[in-house]
Protein backbone atom coordinates (compact mmCIF):
# COMPACT_ATOMS: atom_id res chain seq x y z
CA UNK A 1 0.00 0.00 0.00
CA UNK A 2 3.17 2.14 1.07
CA UNK A 3 4.40 1.62 -2.39
CA UNK A 4 1.49 2.49 -4.58
CA UNK A 5 1.18 5.52 -2.52
CA UNK A 6 5.15 6.34 -3.48
CA UNK A 7 4.51 5.50 -6.98
CA UNK A 8 1.68 7.84 -7.14
CA UNK A 9 3.40 10.99 -5.98
CA UNK A 10 5.65 11.08 -8.90
CA UNK A 11 2.96 10.39 -11.61
CA UNK A 12 0.61 13.20 -9.49
CA UNK A 13 4.04 15.80 -10.14
CA UNK A 14 4.88 14.60 -13.85
CA UNK A 15 1.22 15.76 -14.70
CA UNK A 16 1.51 19.23 -12.79
CA UNK A 17 4.77 19.51 -14.71
CA UNK A 18 3.43 18.66 -18.01
CA UNK A 19 0.27 20.98 -17.91
CA UNK A 20 2.86 23.43 -16.69
CA UNK A 21 5.15 22.61 -20.10
CA UNK A 22 1.65 22.88 -22.25
CA UNK A 23 1.03 26.20 -20.36
CA UNK A 24 4.38 27.43 -21.32
CA UNK A 25 4.22 26.33 -25.27
CA UNK A 26 0.69 28.44 -25.35
CA UNK A 27 2.80 31.11 -24.06
CA UNK A 28 4.85 30.90 -27.25
CA UNK A 29 2.22 30.38 -29.61
CA UNK A 30 3.19 31.53 -33.16
CA UNK A 31 1.86 35.60 -33.32
CA UNK A 32 -1.09 36.05 -35.89
CA UNK A 33 0.43 37.73 -39.21
CA UNK A 34 -2.28 40.73 -38.77
CA UNK A 35 -0.17 41.90 -35.76
CA UNK A 36 3.33 42.77 -36.18
CA UNK A 37 4.30 45.72 -38.57
CA UNK A 38 6.59 44.95 -41.58
CA UNK A 39 10.09 46.16 -41.75
CA UNK A 40 9.72 47.88 -44.74
CA UNK A 41 6.47 48.92 -46.31
CA UNK A 42 5.82 50.06 -49.94
CA UNK A 43 3.12 52.72 -49.82
CA UNK A 44 2.07 55.72 -51.96
CA UNK A 45 4.43 58.03 -49.93
CA UNK A 46 7.25 56.31 -50.24
CA UNK A 47 8.79 53.20 -48.47
CA UNK A 48 8.02 53.22 -44.57
CA UNK A 49 11.31 51.44 -42.44
CA UNK A 50 10.49 50.17 -39.27
CA UNK A 51 14.01 47.97 -38.25
CA UNK A 52 13.18 45.87 -35.26
CA UNK A 53 9.83 47.51 -34.66
CA UNK A 54 10.83 50.92 -34.64
CA UNK A 55 10.49 53.45 -37.11
CA UNK A 56 13.37 55.50 -38.25
CA UNK A 57 13.34 59.47 -38.41
CA UNK A 58 12.34 59.86 -41.96
CA UNK A 59 9.02 57.22 -41.34
CA UNK A 60 8.41 58.69 -38.86
CA UNK A 61 8.49 62.55 -40.50
CA UNK A 62 6.22 61.31 -43.30
CA UNK A 63 3.76 59.64 -41.36
CA UNK A 64 3.18 62.87 -39.62
CA UNK A 65 2.92 64.55 -43.08
CA UNK A 66 0.76 62.73 -44.41
CA UNK A 67 -1.47 62.54 -41.55
CA UNK A 68 -1.39 66.16 -41.43
CA UNK A 69 -2.70 66.31 -44.74
CA UNK A 70 -5.25 63.70 -44.22
CA UNK A 71 -6.81 66.09 -41.55
CA UNK A 72 -6.82 69.05 -43.72
CA UNK A 73 -8.54 67.20 -45.90
CA UNK A 74 -11.30 66.27 -43.82
CA UNK A 75 -11.60 69.35 -41.85
CA UNK A 76 -12.21 71.26 -44.82
CA UNK A 77 -14.53 68.69 -45.83
CA UNK A 78 -15.97 69.08 -42.40
CA UNK A 79 -16.21 72.64 -42.25
CA UNK A 80 -17.35 73.88 -46.00
CA UNK A 81 -20.52 75.13 -44.32
CA UNK A 82 -18.74 77.49 -41.55
CA UNK A 83 -16.41 78.97 -43.80
CA UNK A 84 -19.48 80.17 -46.28
CA UNK A 85 -21.50 80.93 -43.46
CA UNK A 86 -17.98 83.24 -42.47
CA UNK A 87 -17.63 84.34 -46.00
CA UNK A 88 -21.58 85.34 -46.23
CA UNK A 89 -20.80 87.94 -43.15
CA UNK A 90 -17.35 89.03 -44.41
CA UNK A 91 -19.48 89.84 -47.69
CA UNK A 92 -22.36 91.16 -46.09
CA UNK A 93 -19.43 93.76 -44.26
CA UNK A 94 -17.87 94.51 -47.22
CA UNK A 95 -21.59 96.15 -48.03
CA UNK A 96 -22.02 98.00 -44.53
CA UNK A 97 -24.14 95.75 -43.00
CA UNK A 98 -23.20 95.19 -39.37
CA UNK A 99 -24.69 91.98 -37.61
CA UNK A 100 -27.86 93.20 -36.20
CA UNK A 101 -28.44 94.69 -39.90
CA UNK A 102 -30.57 92.66 -42.87
CA UNK A 103 -29.51 92.88 -46.55
CA UNK A 104 -32.90 93.38 -49.03
CA UNK A 105 -34.16 93.00 -52.49
CA UNK A 106 -36.80 94.95 -53.82
CA UNK A 107 -35.67 94.57 -56.83
CA UNK A 108 -34.63 90.43 -56.41
CA UNK A 109 -31.00 89.68 -55.99
CA UNK A 110 -29.60 89.43 -59.75
CA UNK A 111 -26.41 87.99 -61.47
CA UNK A 112 -23.74 90.55 -60.30
CA UNK A 113 -24.55 89.17 -56.76
CA UNK A 114 -22.12 86.22 -56.11
CA UNK A 115 -23.76 84.42 -53.60
CA UNK A 116 -24.20 80.34 -53.69
CA UNK A 117 -27.55 79.38 -56.21
CA UNK A 118 -29.09 82.77 -54.77
CA UNK A 119 -32.66 82.59 -56.46
CA UNK A 120 -34.72 85.63 -58.13
CA UNK A 121 -38.27 84.60 -57.62
CA UNK A 122 -38.45 85.64 -53.60
CA UNK A 123 -37.54 88.80 -51.90
CA UNK A 124 -34.76 87.86 -49.67
CA UNK A 125 -33.76 89.86 -46.49
CA UNK A 126 -30.99 88.19 -44.72
CA UNK A 127 -28.49 89.17 -41.93
CA UNK A 128 -26.59 87.68 -38.86
CA UNK A 129 -27.48 88.26 -35.15
CA UNK A 130 -24.82 88.60 -32.01
CA UNK A 131 -25.65 86.78 -29.02
CA UNK A 132 -22.61 87.59 -27.24
CA UNK A 133 -24.24 90.29 -24.76
CA UNK A 134 -27.43 87.90 -24.30
CA UNK A 135 -30.77 86.86 -25.63
CA UNK A 136 -31.94 88.20 -28.55
CA UNK A 137 -35.99 88.99 -29.07
CA UNK A 138 -37.09 88.80 -33.04
CA UNK A 139 -40.42 89.90 -34.11
CA UNK A 140 -40.91 88.20 -37.40
CA UNK A 141 -43.03 89.24 -40.51
CA UNK A 142 -46.29 87.45 -41.47
CA UNK A 143 -46.30 85.39 -44.76
CA UNK A 144 -42.66 84.79 -44.62
CA UNK A 145 -39.94 81.07 -44.94
CA UNK A 146 -37.89 82.17 -42.99
CA UNK A 147 -34.66 80.45 -41.10
CA UNK A 148 -32.40 80.88 -38.19
CA UNK A 149 -29.77 78.97 -38.28
CA UNK A 150 -25.91 78.96 -36.46
CA UNK A 151 -22.92 79.48 -37.88
CA UNK A 152 -21.95 76.37 -38.44
CA UNK A 153 -25.52 75.91 -40.32
CA UNK A 154 -26.75 73.76 -37.62
CA UNK A 155 -30.56 74.62 -37.78
CA UNK A 156 -32.33 76.14 -34.87
CA UNK A 157 -35.80 77.11 -35.95
CA UNK A 158 -38.29 78.14 -39.13
CA UNK A 159 -40.06 81.06 -38.68
CA UNK A 160 -43.10 81.91 -40.80
CA UNK A 161 -45.05 79.46 -42.78
CA UNK A 162 -42.91 76.36 -41.68
CA UNK A 163 -42.73 77.96 -38.93
CA UNK A 164 -44.64 77.62 -34.74
CA UNK A 165 -45.53 80.82 -35.63
CA UNK A 166 -47.38 79.43 -39.04
CA UNK A 167 -47.11 82.15 -41.04
CA UNK A 168 -48.63 84.63 -38.60
CA UNK A 169 -45.72 86.48 -37.59
CA UNK A 170 -44.22 86.07 -34.58
CA UNK A 171 -41.88 86.62 -31.09
CA UNK A 172 -38.59 84.51 -31.30
CA UNK A 173 -36.06 84.74 -28.22
CA UNK A 174 -32.98 83.34 -29.05
CA UNK A 175 -30.94 82.30 -26.38
CA UNK A 176 -27.10 81.73 -26.63
CA UNK A 177 -25.42 78.27 -24.88
CA UNK A 178 -24.24 78.53 -21.29
CA UNK A 179 -27.03 82.09 -20.30
CA UNK A 180 -27.79 81.44 -16.71
CA UNK A 181 -30.51 84.26 -16.13
CA UNK A 182 -33.93 83.76 -16.17
CA UNK A 183 -36.17 83.56 -18.94
CA UNK A 184 -39.45 84.67 -19.47
CA UNK A 185 -42.85 82.37 -18.61
CA UNK A 186 -44.45 82.49 -21.81
CA UNK A 187 -44.95 84.78 -24.51
CA UNK A 188 -42.08 83.78 -26.97
CA UNK A 189 -41.28 80.99 -29.15
CA UNK A 190 -37.69 80.60 -26.78
CA UNK A 191 -34.56 79.04 -29.14
CA UNK A 192 -31.07 77.94 -27.84
CA UNK A 193 -27.95 78.25 -30.45
CA UNK A 194 -24.60 76.60 -30.09
CA UNK A 195 -23.18 79.72 -31.36
CA UNK A 196 -23.57 83.49 -30.54
CA UNK A 197 -23.63 84.23 -34.32
CA UNK A 198 -26.83 83.18 -35.73
CA UNK A 199 -27.90 83.50 -39.17
CA UNK A 200 -31.43 84.82 -40.57
CA UNK A 201 -32.60 84.22 -43.50
CA UNK A 202 -36.04 84.73 -44.90
CA UNK A 203 -38.03 84.54 -48.47
CA UNK A 204 -41.15 86.52 -49.37
CA UNK A 205 -43.53 85.98 -51.93
CA UNK A 206 -44.99 88.24 -54.66
CA UNK A 207 -47.90 89.79 -54.24
CA UNK A 208 -49.62 90.77 -57.87
CA UNK A 209 -46.29 90.31 -59.60
CA UNK A 210 -44.54 92.95 -57.28
CA UNK A 211 -42.47 93.06 -54.48
CA UNK A 212 -43.98 96.43 -52.88
CA UNK A 213 -46.13 94.34 -50.50
CA UNK A 214 -43.56 92.38 -49.22
CA UNK A 215 -40.98 95.45 -48.58
CA UNK A 216 -43.44 97.27 -46.58
CA UNK A 217 -44.49 94.12 -44.28
CA UNK A 218 -40.68 94.05 -43.56
CA UNK A 219 -40.50 97.45 -42.68
CA UNK A 220 -43.32 97.35 -40.81
CA UNK A 221 -42.92 93.94 -38.49
CA UNK A 222 -39.82 93.20 -38.12
CA UNK A 223 -38.13 94.16 -34.76
CA UNK A 224 -34.83 92.89 -33.43
CA UNK A 225 -34.01 93.80 -29.48
CA UNK A 226 -31.91 92.71 -26.73
CA UNK A 227 -34.09 90.67 -24.54
CA UNK A 228 -34.53 92.51 -20.97
CA UNK A 229 -34.74 90.04 -17.70
CA UNK A 230 -37.83 90.40 -15.99
CA UNK A 231 -39.71 92.62 -18.44
CA UNK A 232 -42.48 91.26 -20.95
CA UNK A 233 -43.15 87.61 -20.19
CA UNK A 234 -42.21 87.79 -16.16
CA UNK A 235 -45.78 88.38 -14.34
CA UNK A 236 -45.50 90.36 -10.89
CA UNK A 237 -46.30 87.24 -8.68
CA UNK A 238 -43.11 85.42 -10.29
CA UNK A 239 -41.23 88.36 -9.47
CA UNK A 240 -43.20 88.53 -5.85
CA UNK A 241 -42.20 84.55 -5.51
CA UNK A 242 -38.62 85.22 -5.72
CA UNK A 243 -38.59 84.38 -9.24
CA UNK A 244 -37.08 86.98 -10.93
CA UNK A 245 -36.82 90.83 -11.20
CA UNK A 246 -38.98 92.69 -12.17
CA UNK A 247 -37.84 95.46 -15.33
CA UNK A 248 -39.29 97.70 -17.58
CA UNK A 249 -41.04 96.85 -20.92
CA UNK A 250 -38.29 96.51 -24.14
CA UNK A 251 -38.82 99.00 -26.98
CA UNK A 252 -38.96 97.11 -30.38
CA UNK A 253 -36.00 98.26 -32.99
CA UNK A 254 -36.39 98.15 -36.55
CA UNK A 255 -33.19 97.13 -37.94
CA UNK A 256 -31.21 98.62 -40.45
CA UNK A 257 -32.30 97.70 -44.13
CA UNK A 258 -29.65 97.81 -46.88
CA UNK A 259 -31.42 96.87 -50.33
CA UNK A 260 -28.69 95.60 -52.46
CA UNK A 261 -30.90 95.27 -55.58
CA UNK A 262 -28.36 95.53 -58.75
CA UNK A 263 -24.92 95.71 -56.47
CA UNK A 264 -21.53 93.79 -56.87
CA UNK A 265 -21.40 91.72 -53.77
CA UNK A 266 -19.36 88.82 -52.94
CA UNK A 267 -20.27 85.88 -50.59
CA UNK A 268 -18.17 83.24 -51.64
CA UNK A 269 -15.77 81.13 -49.66
CA UNK A 270 -12.54 80.78 -50.33
CA UNK A 271 -11.32 77.42 -51.93
CA UNK A 272 -7.16 77.62 -51.35
CA UNK A 273 -5.58 77.89 -47.89
CA UNK A 274 -7.50 80.61 -46.93
CA UNK A 275 -10.11 79.01 -46.17
CA UNK A 276 -8.24 77.45 -42.72
CA UNK A 277 -7.86 81.45 -42.07
CA UNK A 278 -11.69 81.91 -42.37
CA UNK A 279 -12.08 78.73 -39.93
CA UNK A 280 -9.69 79.75 -37.36
CA UNK A 281 -11.73 83.28 -37.05
CA UNK A 282 -14.83 81.79 -36.68
CA UNK A 283 -13.34 78.82 -33.57
CA UNK A 284 -11.79 82.30 -32.67
CA UNK A 285 -14.96 83.95 -32.55
CA UNK A 286 -17.50 81.25 -30.97
CA UNK A 287 -17.68 79.21 -27.89
CA UNK A 288 -15.01 76.51 -27.40
CA UNK A 289 -18.46 73.78 -27.18
CA UNK A 290 -19.77 75.05 -30.76
CA UNK A 291 -18.27 72.13 -33.00
CA UNK A 292 -18.25 68.70 -32.40
CA UNK A 293 -14.98 67.06 -30.25
CA UNK A 294 -14.56 65.41 -33.44
CA UNK A 295 -14.13 67.87 -36.01
CA UNK A 296 -12.68 70.03 -33.32
CA UNK A 297 -9.91 67.52 -33.06
CA UNK A 298 -9.18 67.72 -36.58
CA UNK A 299 -9.08 71.29 -36.76
CA UNK A 300 -6.41 70.75 -33.83
CA UNK A 301 -4.32 68.33 -35.47
CA UNK A 302 -3.71 70.68 -38.33
CA UNK A 303 -2.98 73.53 -35.71
CA UNK A 304 -6.49 75.40 -34.96
CA UNK A 305 -7.62 75.37 -31.69
CA UNK A 306 -9.55 77.77 -29.79
CA UNK A 307 -7.07 80.12 -27.64
CA UNK A 308 -4.33 79.86 -29.88
CA UNK A 309 -2.73 81.45 -32.22
CA UNK A 310 -2.37 79.64 -36.05
CA UNK A 311 1.12 80.56 -37.10
CA UNK A 312 1.42 77.27 -39.50
CA UNK A 313 5.40 76.90 -40.45
CA UNK A 314 5.74 77.01 -44.52
CA UNK A 315 6.22 73.04 -44.57
CA UNK A 316 2.76 72.99 -42.82
CA UNK A 317 1.37 75.49 -45.13
CA UNK A 318 2.39 73.83 -48.05
CA UNK A 319 0.83 70.49 -46.79
CA UNK A 320 -2.27 72.55 -45.75
CA UNK A 321 -2.35 73.83 -49.29
CA UNK A 322 -2.09 70.75 -50.78
CA UNK A 323 -4.83 68.88 -49.19
CA UNK A 324 -7.24 72.19 -49.89
CA UNK A 325 -7.02 71.40 -53.35
CA UNK A 326 -7.89 68.42 -52.89
CA UNK A 327 -10.59 68.43 -50.93
CA UNK A 328 -11.89 71.57 -53.23
CA UNK A 329 -12.15 69.45 -56.17
CA UNK A 330 -13.71 66.29 -54.23
CA UNK A 331 -16.25 68.84 -53.04
CA UNK A 332 -16.81 70.50 -56.29
CA UNK A 333 -17.22 66.93 -57.77
CA UNK A 334 -19.89 65.91 -54.91
CA UNK A 335 -21.66 69.10 -55.34
CA UNK A 336 -22.04 68.85 -59.15
CA UNK A 337 -23.71 65.17 -58.71
CA UNK A 338 -20.58 63.49 -60.50
CA UNK A 339 -19.19 61.49 -57.77
CA UNK A 340 -19.34 57.52 -59.51
CA UNK A 341 -20.89 56.22 -56.10
CA UNK A 342 -22.70 59.11 -54.95
CA UNK A 343 -24.58 60.65 -58.07
CA UNK A 344 -28.30 61.52 -55.37
CA UNK A 345 -30.35 61.01 -58.62
CA UNK A 346 -33.79 61.93 -57.84
CA UNK A 347 -35.61 59.45 -60.20
CA UNK A 348 -33.04 57.36 -61.82
CA UNK A 349 -30.21 56.40 -63.19
CA UNK A 350 -31.44 57.32 -66.50
CA UNK A 351 -31.88 60.67 -65.45
CA UNK A 352 -29.68 63.63 -64.76
CA UNK A 353 -32.11 65.39 -61.85
CA UNK A 354 -30.50 65.01 -58.43
CA UNK A 355 -30.59 66.09 -54.80
CA UNK A 356 -28.65 65.10 -51.84
CA UNK A 357 -30.92 66.00 -49.41
CA UNK A 358 -33.08 63.09 -49.48
CA UNK A 359 -30.13 60.50 -48.53
CA UNK A 360 -30.12 61.78 -44.67
CA UNK A 361 -32.26 64.86 -44.54
CA UNK A 362 -31.47 67.82 -43.63
CA UNK A 363 -29.58 66.53 -40.35
CA UNK A 364 -27.53 64.58 -42.94
CA UNK A 365 -28.30 60.76 -40.86
CA UNK A 366 -31.68 60.05 -41.70
CA UNK A 367 -34.17 60.04 -45.32
CA UNK A 368 -37.12 62.02 -44.51
CA UNK A 369 -39.67 60.40 -43.70
CA UNK A 370 -42.82 59.28 -45.93
CA UNK A 371 -46.19 60.84 -44.69
CA UNK A 372 -48.93 58.78 -45.24
CA UNK A 373 -52.48 58.83 -46.92
CA UNK A 374 -53.88 59.58 -43.26
CA UNK A 375 -51.16 62.40 -42.70
CA UNK A 376 -49.35 59.60 -40.39
CA UNK A 377 -45.09 59.79 -39.93
CA UNK A 378 -43.87 56.91 -41.74
CA UNK A 379 -39.84 57.12 -40.22
CA UNK A 380 -37.15 55.18 -41.92
CA UNK A 381 -34.65 53.41 -40.05
CA UNK A 382 -32.07 55.36 -38.99
CA UNK A 383 -28.04 53.64 -39.55
CA UNK A 384 -26.76 55.70 -37.07
CA UNK A 385 -24.34 57.15 -39.63
CA UNK A 386 -23.95 61.15 -40.65
CA UNK A 387 -24.13 60.88 -44.92
CA UNK A 388 -20.80 63.48 -44.72
CA UNK A 389 -20.84 62.96 -48.62
CA UNK A 390 -24.08 64.51 -49.11
CA UNK A 391 -23.56 67.19 -46.20
CA UNK A 392 -20.49 68.15 -48.38
CA UNK A 393 -22.22 68.03 -51.54
CA UNK A 394 -25.24 70.63 -49.94
CA UNK A 395 -23.21 73.39 -48.02
CA UNK A 396 -20.61 73.31 -51.28
CA UNK A 397 -23.22 74.55 -53.44
CA UNK A 398 -25.90 75.92 -50.86
CA UNK A 399 -26.56 77.99 -47.73
CA UNK A 400 -29.29 77.52 -45.35
CA UNK A 401 -30.83 74.80 -44.10
CA UNK A 402 -34.47 73.51 -42.54
CA UNK A 403 -36.56 70.39 -42.55
CA UNK A 404 -38.85 72.27 -44.93
CA UNK A 405 -36.08 71.92 -47.38
CA UNK A 406 -37.06 67.99 -47.92
CA UNK A 407 -39.88 67.11 -46.10
CA UNK A 408 -42.64 65.45 -47.78
CA UNK A 409 -45.19 67.33 -47.20
CA UNK A 410 -47.72 68.75 -49.66
CA UNK A 411 -48.72 72.90 -49.80
CA UNK A 412 -45.39 73.71 -47.42
CA UNK A 413 -42.01 74.70 -47.99
CA UNK A 414 -39.71 74.19 -51.16
CA UNK A 415 -38.16 71.69 -53.43
CA UNK A 416 -35.31 71.54 -55.66
CA UNK A 417 -33.86 69.55 -58.47
CA UNK A 418 -30.25 69.88 -59.81
CA UNK A 419 -28.91 69.82 -63.41
CA UNK A 420 -25.11 70.02 -64.59
CA UNK A 421 -25.19 67.30 -67.24
CA UNK A 422 -27.64 66.93 -70.98
CA UNK A 423 -29.10 63.81 -72.09
CA UNK A 424 -26.24 62.17 -73.11
CA UNK A 425 -24.23 62.69 -69.85
CA UNK A 426 -22.02 65.56 -71.06
CA UNK A 427 -21.37 68.83 -69.47
CA UNK A 428 -23.75 71.93 -70.19
CA UNK A 429 -21.36 74.18 -72.09
CA UNK A 430 -22.55 77.69 -72.89
CA UNK A 431 -21.50 78.12 -75.97
CA UNK A 432 -24.13 75.56 -77.14
CA UNK A 433 -27.66 75.35 -76.99
CA UNK A 434 -30.16 73.80 -75.49
CA UNK A 435 -33.96 72.52 -75.16
CA UNK A 436 -35.76 71.25 -72.21
CA UNK A 437 -39.30 70.69 -72.08
CA UNK A 438 -41.35 70.24 -68.57
CA UNK A 439 -44.20 68.11 -68.98
CA UNK A 440 -48.02 69.57 -68.17
CA UNK A 441 -48.51 69.74 -64.26
CA UNK A 442 -45.18 71.25 -62.89
CA UNK A 443 -45.89 69.97 -59.16
CA UNK A 444 -46.35 73.31 -57.28
CA UNK A 445 -48.99 75.35 -55.26
CA UNK A 446 -47.28 78.74 -55.01
CA UNK A 447 -45.20 78.94 -58.17
CA UNK A 448 -41.68 77.02 -60.26
CA UNK A 449 -38.64 78.56 -61.13
CA UNK A 450 -35.51 77.58 -62.78
CA UNK A 451 -32.04 79.71 -62.24
CA UNK A 452 -28.90 79.14 -64.14
CA UNK A 453 -25.58 79.19 -62.73
CA UNK A 454 -22.09 79.13 -63.23
CA UNK A 455 -20.14 76.09 -62.51
CA UNK A 456 -17.32 77.76 -60.89
CA UNK A 457 -18.76 80.14 -58.59
CA UNK A 458 -22.21 78.32 -58.16
CA UNK A 459 -24.13 81.77 -58.15
CA UNK A 460 -25.92 83.04 -61.02
CA UNK A 461 -24.69 83.37 -64.44
CA UNK A 462 -23.22 86.83 -65.50
CA UNK A 463 -24.16 87.72 -68.77
CA UNK A 464 -25.57 90.87 -70.20
CA UNK A 465 -29.18 89.35 -69.36
CA UNK A 466 -29.81 90.55 -65.58
CA UNK A 467 -32.18 87.58 -64.72
CA UNK A 468 -30.65 84.38 -65.73
CA UNK A 469 -34.28 82.80 -65.26
CA UNK A 470 -37.27 81.54 -66.00
CA UNK A 471 -40.81 80.47 -64.46
CA UNK A 472 -44.38 81.07 -63.64
CA UNK A 473 -44.44 84.23 -62.18
CA UNK A 474 -43.99 87.17 -64.50
CA UNK A 475 -41.88 89.59 -62.07
CA UNK A 476 -38.51 90.13 -62.57
CA UNK A 477 -38.70 89.02 -66.30
CA UNK A 478 -42.04 87.68 -68.11
CA UNK A 479 -43.26 84.29 -67.02
CA UNK A 480 -42.66 81.48 -69.61
CA UNK A 481 -45.27 80.58 -72.18
CA UNK A 482 -47.09 77.55 -72.83
CA UNK A 483 -47.05 74.87 -75.47
CA UNK A 484 -49.98 73.76 -76.61
CA UNK A 485 -50.84 70.74 -74.41
CA UNK A 486 -49.87 72.78 -71.55
CA UNK A 487 -45.91 71.94 -71.49
CA UNK A 488 -43.60 74.28 -71.30
CA UNK A 489 -40.08 74.20 -73.59
CA UNK A 490 -37.24 76.11 -72.39
CA UNK A 491 -34.07 77.08 -74.35
CA UNK A 492 -30.74 78.15 -73.03
CA UNK A 493 -27.39 79.63 -75.12
CA UNK A 494 -25.45 82.20 -75.76
CA UNK A 495 -28.29 83.67 -78.58
CA UNK A 496 -31.97 83.23 -78.08
CA UNK A 497 -33.19 81.38 -80.96
CA UNK A 498 -35.58 82.81 -83.12
CA UNK A 499 -38.84 82.13 -82.23
CA UNK A 500 -38.27 81.98 -78.82
CA UNK A 501 -40.36 83.86 -76.25
CA UNK A 502 -38.29 86.42 -73.76
CA UNK A 503 -39.59 84.09 -70.82
CA UNK A 504 -38.71 80.83 -72.17
CA UNK A 505 -34.91 81.52 -72.86
CA UNK A 506 -31.82 81.94 -70.39
CA UNK A 507 -28.86 83.29 -71.94
CA UNK A 508 -25.08 81.69 -71.54
CA UNK A 509 -21.63 82.28 -71.92
CA UNK A 510 -19.28 80.36 -74.07
CA UNK A 511 -16.14 79.15 -72.05
CA UNK A 512 -18.45 78.61 -69.23
CA UNK A 513 -19.68 75.66 -67.76
CA UNK A 514 -23.64 76.02 -66.02
CA UNK A 515 -26.27 74.06 -63.99
CA UNK A 516 -29.69 74.61 -63.09
CA UNK A 517 -31.91 74.61 -60.25
CA UNK A 518 -35.67 74.25 -60.49
CA UNK A 519 -37.48 75.12 -57.26
CA UNK A 520 -41.03 74.01 -56.56
CA UNK A 521 -42.36 76.32 -54.05
CA UNK A 522 -45.48 74.75 -52.40
CA UNK A 523 -45.01 71.33 -54.00
CA UNK A 524 -47.76 69.10 -54.51
CA UNK A 525 -47.65 65.12 -54.43
CA UNK A 526 -46.88 64.78 -58.04
CA UNK A 527 -43.06 66.00 -56.89
CA UNK A 528 -42.83 63.53 -54.05
CA UNK A 529 -44.62 60.39 -56.07
CA UNK A 530 -42.82 60.98 -58.85
CA UNK A 531 -45.43 60.70 -61.08
CA UNK A 532 -44.15 64.01 -62.82
CA UNK A 533 -40.96 64.64 -63.85
CA UNK A 534 -38.86 66.79 -65.82
CA UNK A 535 -37.54 66.06 -69.05
CA UNK A 536 -33.92 65.74 -69.95
CA UNK A 537 -31.92 69.12 -71.05
CA UNK A 538 -31.17 67.88 -75.04
CA UNK A 539 -28.46 69.19 -77.18
CA UNK A 540 -30.00 71.40 -79.91
CA UNK A 541 -26.47 72.91 -81.72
Amino acid sequence: MKHQNFLFVPLVLLMGLGTIFAQEKRIYKPIDESVPTNEFIDSKIGKLKFPLGYPTDKTAQMLEDEMLYINAVNSYNNTIQGASLWALRKGFAELGVKDGEFIISPEMVDGKSLMLTANMDTYYFWGNLDLSDGPLVVETPPDVLGIFDDFWFNWISDFGLAGPDRGKGGRFLLVPEGYEGNLPEGGYYIRYSKTNLVTMLGRMFLVDNSTETSDKIIKEYMKIYPYVEGGEGTSVSSYLNGNGKLAPLSKPIQPRLVDVSGKDFNTLPPANYRHFIYINELIQSQPAGAISPEIAGQLAAIGIVKGKDFNPDERTKLILDKAVKVANAYSRTAAVGALPSKKFRYYDEGSSWWNPLFEGGYLFNTPPPEIGKEGEIIPYESDGARKITARTSFFYLATGITPAMCMRLTGIGSQYLVGNIDSEGNVLDGGKTYKLTLPKGIPQERFWSTTVYDNQTRSMIQTDQRYPRAGSQSFPTPAAEENPDGSITLYYGPDKPKGVADGNYIKTKPNNGWFQIIRCYSPTSGFFDKSWQPGEVELVK
